[in-house]
């Protein structure tokens, strides 16, 4: 690829943090894109092309590149499902996979979807879930939780979970099983639908 000659710049919005970040960086590295990669500041210039990479929160990719502020991003599926998105997918990754599940704790008495009905669901991704909920029937309460979504069924906040997992292993850790899996996740590269044709980047 060679982008030097560009006198548009192509931006690239990555993760600023968490499990996509690295691999991500890596990704842009093999379809040749060299920079230096930053644990602090939000943009890395491209050494051998006419392009930067900006760091921001993994559910505000989708924005910047809808509105154009970035001409493709990397972010997990299930962030375009929850908010909807119609960005077109350029590319799957291969990288972050992950499921959406709901799961219990190991004593409950909900052992299947059937068993959710009136019950507590504390999520981070109330769109995905009341589609689910929608498709297979079910009247449950959802509570919306930003992080530590494990903990509710502790602290009594919730009966059930609806949250991302990688290995099952956090789950475990707060004595959650998983009784159901709503969808596969993985990071994928999407694109703003203006692109023109000097900032193709395959």
């Amino acid at each position: 690829m060679n982008l030097l000659n560009n006198k548009n710049k192509i931006r690239i919005a990555v993760q600023k943090g968490g499990r996509l970040k690295g691999p991500s960086l890596e990704f842009l590295k093999s379809i040749g894109l060299e920079f230096e990669s930053k644990d602090v500041g939000l943009i890395s210039e491209c050494l051998n092309a006419n392009a930067e990479i900006i760091y921001v929160r993994n559910c505000d990719i989708p924005q910047y590149v809808k509105y154009g502020v970035a001409d493709y991003g990397i972010v997990g599926e299930n962030i375009l499902i929850e908010q909807k998105s119609k960005l077109k997918v350029e590319k799957k990754l291969g990288f972050g996979k992950c499921r959406l599940v709901i799961a219990v704790p190991e004593r409950s008495r909900i052992r299947r979807i059937q068993d959710l009905r009136e019950e507590r669901i504390a999520t981070s991704y109330p769109n995905t879930l009341k589609e689910f909920l929608r498709r297979n029937g079910i009247n449950a309460s959802m509570i919306g939780i930003n992080g530590s979504v494990e903990i509710c069924p502790f602290l009594n906040l919730s009966d059930a979970v609806c949250d991302i997992t990688q290995t099952g292993q956090t789950l475990k850790e707060n004595n959650l099983k998983i009784i159901t899996e709503i969808m596969d996740s993985e990071a994928v590269l999407i694109s703003n639908p203006s692109l023109n044709n000097e900032k193709i980047l395959f």
